[in-house]
């Protein structure tokens, strides 16, 4: 099916990534992308995203255009419906959000209800471009409030949100019931958010004292004690690896610098990961070079947390023959 999403704004590409988890992107504009869905189970996984539409049809953000469109679509519902319109910033379209509203609705043969309707039509004005679709899916803001970091038996400084460890999740195209490894679990938000997700995580951390924290956050997770440089796993065992590499400051590093961790940590990862899928690695330092020597790199996005702090988020995929 073709889907029509309509993206957060917080990053410009991080939320087009995430669409890989569905298929494949047919058209990008600012919060927008229009998808060849071949997942549409998966779609209620989406971290970065406000809503997902059945694909209608989109035109010039121009009045004539989105009546003609309305008109050539002949759209006729026996339920209740509302139309909704989100214009984004930077479009072109002059004419209001009610106005394109009240008109598109009166091209719809059905019977209108703005409070609770059964069925919603809505547009999103990007640019110059107006896209159209029936709503199948809304993300509700709320369903990472319950398990916030600060909120755990064990935490520790500096991990990441539910909500952007969903996304690494999708970005990594894990599915459900396969098999996940994060080599440096931390205090376990990604085996929990795995978990959570139906794919089988498994978490490993060097340090005795992060292990220890882990379980408490994870009961019943499959967390153990291991070197990330030498893991207890056989050559392509994971469909997937999900990580955030340590940094230095704060952390036990077993190893001689940082580059010969990642450097060893990498060819493992590599190792692991079974061909023709994808590691998903979160860093602080820009460690391309290294990590093209091994594995493809798919994607690299940069995500400043604070004046200090700019994640990089690097997307290899096991596509060539692998030499340890």
């Amino acid at each position: 099916m073709r889907l029509l999403v309509e993206l957060a704004g917080d990053h410009p590409e991080l939320p087009y990534a995430e669409l890989d988890l569905l298929g494949h992107i047919l058209e990008r504009n600012v919060q927008v992308g229009v998808v060849d869905c071949t997942q549409p189970d998966d779609i209620p996984r989406l971290a970065l995203a406000h809503s997902a539409m059945e694909y209608l049809g989109s035109c010039e953000a121009e009045n004539d255009a989105v009546k003609k469109m309305i008109r050539d679509l002949s759209i006729s519902t026996p339920h209740q419906f509302a139309v909704r319109v989100k214009k984004i910033f930077g479009s072109t379209m002059e004419t209001s959000e009610p106005d394109l509203e009240r008109m598109i609705g009166a091209g719809i043969c059905g019977k209108v209800n703005l409070q609770n309707p059964v069925e919603e039509f809505r547009a999103v004005i990007a640019g110059s471009r107006c896209y159209f679709g029936k709503v199948i899916w809304r993300s509700d803001p709320r369903r990472f409030a319950d398990r916030r970091p600060g909120d755990r038996p064990f935490f520790h400084p500096g991990v990441m949100m539910p909500r952007m460890v969903r996304a690494l999740m999708n970005i990594s195209c894990a599915r459900y019931g396969e098999f996940l490894l994060d080599p440096f679990c931390g205090t376990g938000g990604m085996v929990m958010e795995a978990n959570l997700m139906g794919i089988h995580a498994v978490g490993s951390d060097t340090d005795t004292f992060m292990v220890r924290g882990s379980r408490l956050n994870v009961k019943g997770g499959e967390i153990l004690q291991a070197d990330a440089c030498c893991l207890p796993f056989p050559t392509a065992s994971f469909d997937a690896v999900v990580t955030d590499l340590p940094y230095g400051q704060s952390v036990s590093i077993r190893a001689e610098s940082l580059d010969t961790l990642y450097r060893t940590a990498l060819l493992e990862i590599a190792r692991v990961l079974k061909p023709r899928r994808r590691a998903v690695l979160v860093t602080h330092r820009d460690i391309r070079a290294q990590a093209a020597s091994v594995l493809e790199i798919a994607g690299c996005y940069s995500q400043r947390v604070h004046k200090s702090l700019t994640r990089h988020i690097l997307v290899l995929e096991k596509n060539r023959s692998f030499r340890s």
